[in-house]
């Protein structure tokens, strides 16, 4: 099983995408400082994963959530997230 997740940085304020077949693992790993480009943004929260069978659905889709066209989904996918740290906030 191949996993396109999404990490939320309180810190930065910013999502990550990425991919991987082990979620915990890499969570961990982002969490840890071992991944150079989220290293800043500890703690990450995952916020989001679907699974695929396939390792290039997984990554067509997470190349897919990084274009413009895929924010609009990603949107979407964390539209409840987004409005229960806005309610959090109020």
């Amino acid at each position: 099983m191949y996993f396109v997740y999404m990490l939320f940085s309180e810190k930065l304020g910013k999502f990550y995408t990425g991919y991987s077949q082990d979620i915990s693992s890499r969570l961990k790993q982002h969490n840890r400082g071992l991944v150079p480009f989220t290293a800043r943004g500890i703690p990450w929260e995952l916020v989001y994963y679907g699974a695929f069978t396939y390792k290039e659905d997984a990554l067509r889709e997470e190349k897919f959530l990084k274009t413009g066209k895929g924010r609009e989904r990603r949107g979407y996918l964390l539209e409840r997230y987004i409005q229960e740290r806005r309610n959090k906030r109020s």
